[in-house]
């Protein structure tokens, strides 16, 4: 498929009732308001053409852009581009799904993960912060610096409720994901999803609530999941 015959197919595929879903969770237009599933109709097309996927996070729209995080090989993305799509989320879900998965299965995921969460900007942030919360959810144990984690878990519970709005909730998310997938850090990240407790999120108008990580970890706990990595986190 050509890069015109997507975006027609994204257009086709979109509809009012999922585009005003989207405005009320804060997304910046242009976009059509595509269900995921339905976009996923076209990954296999946008797969084999890498260029493609690139020229569609170009263009600026957010259905085209998502395509573009699902359909990107992780592996050969180059740090210079990942920096250029983190400058381009210009909304939390961009910043939080579509940049950080795909730069948490890069092989600049802890390079960038650590400098984009040390970010003026609250955006560039998030993708920082979801970034490393996505790395420590499919990386090996081996590859992840346990006390430089044990700092974050510090770091978070510790300025988690003075941070900017969408840098707590994935602080949040952070404290979960080493609970969950880190086990040897799982009773540390508990005893600081206690400290935290509820974290306060405006999420604008809709039903989204910011989980409790206490009860987060404890329901992978009780599941007997602790520590199971995940095979990707694109999705």
């Amino acid at each position: 498929m050509t890069y015109e015959e997507v975006m027609r197919a994204l257009a086709d595929m979109g509809s009012e009732q999922t585009k005003s879903t989207y405005v009320r969770h804060g997304a910046k237009e242009p976009f059509f308001g595509v269900k995921i599933g339905d976009m996923k109709k076209l990954v296999k097309h946008v797969k084999k053409n890498q260029a493609l996927a690139l020229q569609l996070y170009e263009s600026g729209n957010y259905d085209a852009m998502y395509l573009a995080g699902l359909s990107i090989n992780p592996k050969t993305i180059t740090k210079e581009q990942l920096q250029h799509w983190v400058a381009g989320a210009n909304w939390h879900a961009p910043a939080e799904y579509i940049v950080a998965r795909v730069a948490a299965e890069s092989p600049y995921a802890h390079e960038l993960a650590v400098e984009w969460l040390e970010s003026p900007e609250e955006l560039v942030a998030v993708s920082g912060w979801s970034t490393y919360a996505n790395f420590v959810s499919v990386a090996p144990d081996e590859a992840l610096d346990m006390e430089e984690i044990r700092a974050y878990l510090t770091r978070v519970r510790d300025t988690i409720h003075g941070e900017r709005n969408w840098v707590r909730y994935v602080m949040n998310t952070f404290v979960i994901s080493v609970g969950a997938y880190v086990e040897a850090l799982t009773e540390e990240a508990k005893e600081v999803a206690e400290t935290i407790g509820k974290v306060h999120v405006d999420v604008g108008n809709t039903a989204c609530n910011v989980p409790l990580a206490t009860d987060y970890i404890g329901k992978i706990e009780a599941m007997g999941r602790i520590g199971r990595k995940k095979k990707t986190c694109i999705c």
